[in-house]
Formats: structure tokens, sequence, C-alpha cells
């Protein structure tokens, strides 16, 4: 059972596409609905909101395996008074601290996780409460390289190989219902969260503010946070509610 917090983290999510601000359907590049050419005055708009939290993801980069969308990061860093945690295509060392240093708070891996499970060691090590696991799942089976492939390795199974690592957290994703608002899959997350010691943060899904009652809920079984992107940008979920409800 994960770590016991006084509340749900909402994390707005800042996905990357070109430059753009994007959300996907199901991981899908070729499904991608663009919601803005300014990333870092979007981050200022969910700053405004209250959140202290961001999550940025360089699409461009989980495909490519290494940075693509870094100009736009820099300028993210730049404006956001708050904590961003990023994702995409940080597959080596030198990625992890290029991006630690110059201000990320945490850098999501998830390919490298399965394929390099020493770096998540490693850099975990040196950088205690900085690195987290992405476990993407499809039918409870990991999904890699921008969701493209999927292991025979189960979700819980690669999880557990980072039990004593000293990650700060795992993100869990319900590929299969990421982007297509059908509701965050909470039974899977909470599953996750109780088989494991490390704090879990829910993604992919997220409908509204149904979804940030029930995962609050869970917050005592290990669940950290939430990820929401495309329920912000339709206007189905409103950011500040959603953290006075998670953090109530």
């Amino acid at each position: 059972m994960g770590a016991v917090s006084s509340g749900l983290i909402v994390f707005p999510a800042i996905d990357l596409k070109a430059g753009q601000v994007v959300r996907l359907a199901e991981g899908d590049m070729d499904r991608a609905t663009v919601y803005g050419d300014d990333p870092a005055a979007q981050a200022e708009i969910f700053m405004a909101a209250g959140a202290e939290w961001l999550h940025v993801v360089d699409l461009d980069g989980a495909f490519a395996g290494e940075s693509v969308n870094g100009a736009a990061v820099a300028s993210i860093l730049g404006r956001f008074g708050g904590k961003v945690q990023l994702g995409g295509g940080i597959r080596n060392r030198e990625s992890i601290e290029r991006w630690l240093d110059l201000g990320v708070e945490r850098v999501v891996i998830g390919t490298a996780a399965l394929e390099n499970p020493d770096l998540v060691g490693e850099a975990a090590r040196d950088n205690p409460g900085r690195i987290v696991v992405a476990v993407d799942a499809r039918d409870g089976l990991v999904a890699t390289r921008g969701w493209a492939d999927v292991s025979d390795v189960s979700v819980v199974d690669l999880a557990s190989r980072f039990e004593d690592a000293g990650v700060a957290a795992l993100l869990f994703t319900d590929v299969g219902r990421d982007g297509l608002l059908k509701g965050c899959n909470v039974e899977a997350t909470v599953a996750l969260a109780r088989a494991v010691t490390i704090p879990v943060i829910a993604s992919g899904g997220v409908t509204d503010i149904g979804d940030i009652h029930a995962l609050k809920g869970h917050v005592a079984d290990g669940v950290e946070g939430v990820i929401t992107g495309r329920a912000l940008y339709d206007g189905r979920l409103d950011l500040a509610w959603a953290i006075e409800v998670a953090k109530g």
C-alpha cells in the first residue's frame, strides 16, 4: 500500500507535438486535436487556476526516443511558477540529468524502464524523489515506444521491479481510455496502488469531476494524483474546482 498524503494532486497535462498543445486519442499521433500553439501561455492559464504541478509530454520525443520539443518545454519552465513533471523520449542518463538541471522537478521514464531498469535504479538513487516510472497498459500488459508496442509483461510485474528502487511514483495509464473521455480506470489504478508501496498517479480517460471524487477516495490506498488533459480543454472539467475537490 502506497504512502498516505493529505490530498490528491491534480496534474493538468500539456502534450507537445511540433511545438503545439495537442491531445491524442489512444496515443495515436494521427488522431491529434490541436488546442493551441503557445504552450507557455497554456501553462500560465493552469497556474492561474491554482495548479501547483504540470504534466508535460514531448509526444514527438516519445516516438523519436530523444527530446524534440525542448524549446517549448523550456518556455513552459520559464513561465510556470509551480513544479513540472516531464516525459517523452527520456531514455538515457544524459537527458535525465539535463532536464533536472534545467528545472524539471520530476522526469518520467517509460520505455527505458522496461528495457533498461538499471537506468531507473541509478537515476532514482542519485535523484531521490525525482524519477517517475510510466506504466502504460493495454489490457493489463505493458505498452512501450509511444504505446506502439505491447509487451508480454504485466503491469504489476513491471511495477514490482521498482519496489526498492526509490522512484517517486508510478504513472499508470490505461491506453485504451486515453483521450477518449471514457472515464478513468479507477479499479485498475487502485489495484496497482494496493499491490505496491510506490505511490500511483492515475492517467487516461478522466472525464469529469466524478473521476476526481472517485480517485480522492483512494488516497489512503496509495493513489497520489491524477493527470487530466482533454476534459480540461473541452470544458468538461473545471481545473480550479477539480483542485479544490482533490485537496478537500
